[in-house]
């Protein structure tokens, strides 16, 4: 198949280093190459299989109400809509270019975001991302005219695309192997690489099947990868037996308090001197006629009365001869400390340090605490420490799609963005008060420490060491306010020579008792 979609042409020099292990993978299909014939595998229907069952497994369990309840959690600590402010913006002071480039920069990175339309899709886009594992968007570019750069950017399910990965071996003189070339490209088909979950593709459906060029798609994983499989996961992955369990152990409290809960009644029937065949449908006839058969449906959480199926609500129909006590009704009691689900609660607290969320927002009632920000608990903390590494990987979506703007609009090189992208800085919207609260309970920390150690300054501690490990300062910051404080002295000077004076000119008239400008002014 021939490749679609544009491809940036790269200057290829030819390499001297030899290395007989490919680049890491991120999960793609890898085919390879050896002496012109294909070597060992491609089995892109058999992965393509597995990931989307594990897809369809991702995605039912975020819909249970407690793996929801985090997932909702995850994504507003991570993308935060607070009034206008935009989701992310785009730093550049680190940048070392000119003020043009930089301008350039910014306004490519707003039409990125724009035809995204990130400012509104913004959660949306990292919970599919956190759920599937994985995020695919088609740069779509008008290959006649390159230059005016990408025209739309497209979301792709990620059931119907795969990354491919052809690895081209060679022999030295000694005869070792080693990686020759590495080619990487996609391939897409509408109705899904895998028709069905454990189905291989037919040819016929192979056939629609399209080759896309690796420039044309941007995708970003969670980065984890089943080595065994190479296959990419999700970070719900190691919630999905947690949480079938936790699905199990509530279908199975539901069933046993309804089944526990109720008196159940022992039925004696008096069937005389009827023969045993005759006795049991006569008791038989009695029990069809005055028994109620309720049964619970799991999936709905529903109960009807169905008489086709056995449960345990059953009242006790036995038969009793001739010469007993004759037809007798006894009741028995219910089951006791139904209202005890400490195994439940284990195993939703197992589910949420799963997804590694707080135990405390598990808590119903449990308010938020305005207060000093010490007070944050240890897993406020590592789930804040989670929620930016969720940042920084998602982020890379950004990166390439903001590549492919500035190389195809000439602001920039592929050379260029090599020495600048470590410069960016992505920023995202967080809780402001949060935010505040937490840097002033830092600087508060921080003073407290330094009053601490100011008797010490210039004997045990110096000036710079002290603005550099209590403070916390960088070095242009320190250049920063060194300048402030260089262009502040005369001016607060001056201000407090003219209140000093203004209050000496008050306190005068009043001792000489002459009206001041406040007195005059109430006296008018």
């Amino acid at each position: 198949m021939e490749l679609f979609g544009y491809e940036i042409n790269r200057k290829k020099a030819p390499t001297t280093e030899k290395s007989f292990v490919a680049p890491d993978s991120d999960g793609a299909v890898e085919s390879i190459n050896a002496g012109g014939h294909y070597g060992t595998y491609m089995d892109l229907d058999g992965q393509a299989n597995n990931e989307a069952e594990a897809i369809k497994k991702y995605r039912d369990i975020s819909m249970m109400a407690d793996v929801d309840s985090a997932i909702e959690d995850i994504v507003n600590d991570s993308i935060s809509n607070i009034d206008d402010e935009k989701p992310v913006k785009l730093d550049l002071d680190a940048v070392q270019q000119s003020a043009t480039v930089k301008k350039a920069i910014q306004t490519e990175f707003d039409n990125v975001i724009r035809m995204m339309n990130f400012n509104d899709r913004a959660q949306d886009y990292f919970r599919r991302w956190y759920i599937d594992g994985r995020v695919y968007f088609h740069k779509v570019i008008d290959t006649a005219k390159p230059k005016d750069g990408i025209k739309d950017i497209r979301y792709i399910d990620p059931r119907k695309i795969h990354k491919v990965r052809n690895v081209k071996k060679a022999k030295d003189e000694k005869g070792v192997s080693f990686i020759k070339e590495v080619n990487e490209y996609f391939i897409y088909n509408d109705k899904g690489i895998a028709a069905k979950a454990g189905q291989i593709s037919t040819p016929s459906t192979q056939d629609q099947a399209i080759k896309i060029t690796k420039d044309a798609i941007t995708y970003c994983t969670s980065g984890l990868v089943d080595q065994d499989k190479n296959m990419p996961l999700s970070y719900l992955h190691k919630a999905i037996r947690p949480a079938n369990q936790l699905r199990m152990m509530e279908n199975a409290v539901v069933i046993y308090r309804i089944t526990r809960a109720p008196e159940r009644r022992i039925f004696y029937i008096d069937v005389g001197n009827l023969p045993t065949g005759r006795a049991e449908q006569y008791l038989k006839d009695i029990m069809d006629r005055y028994r109620n058969k309720l049964v619970y449906d799991a999936s709905t959480g529903e109960i009807r009365d169905d008489k086709k199926f056995m449960s345990m609500l059953e009242d006790f129909w036995l038969p009793r001869k001739e010469g007993g006590r004759g037809t007798e009704i006894q009741t028995l009691p219910g089951g006791q400390s139904l209202g005890q689900i400490e195994d439940v609660d284990y195993f939703q607290r197992k589910l949420y340090q799963s997804l590694n969320v707080p135990m405390s927002r598990l808590e119903a009632q449990s308010g938020l605490n305005f207060g000093r920000t010490a007070e944050i608990t240890r897993d406020e903390l590592k789930f804040t420490k989670f929620i930016a590494k969720l940042r920084r990987r998602f982020s890379t979506i950004f990166d390439d799609v903001l590549k492919t703007q500035l190389v195809l609009k000439g602001v920039i090189t592929e050379a260029d963005w090599e020495d600048i992208r470590e410069q960016l800085q992505y920023t995202f919207a967080s809780d402001v008060y949060y935010t505040e609260s937490k840097e002033q309970e830092i600087l508060r920390s921080r003073v407290e420490v330094l009053n601490g150690v100011a008797p010490y300054m210039g004997t045990l501690y110096s000036k710079s060491y002290v603005q550099k490990n209590i403070l916390k300062l960088t070095d242009k910051e320190i250049s920063d306010i060194a300048d402030e404080i260089a262009e502040v002295p005369e001016e607060e000077h001056m201000v407090g020579d003219s209140l000093e004076a203004h209050r000496e000119r008050e306190h005068q008239k009043d001792m000489s008792g002459e009206p001041n400008e406040e007195q005059t002014s109430e006296g008018e």
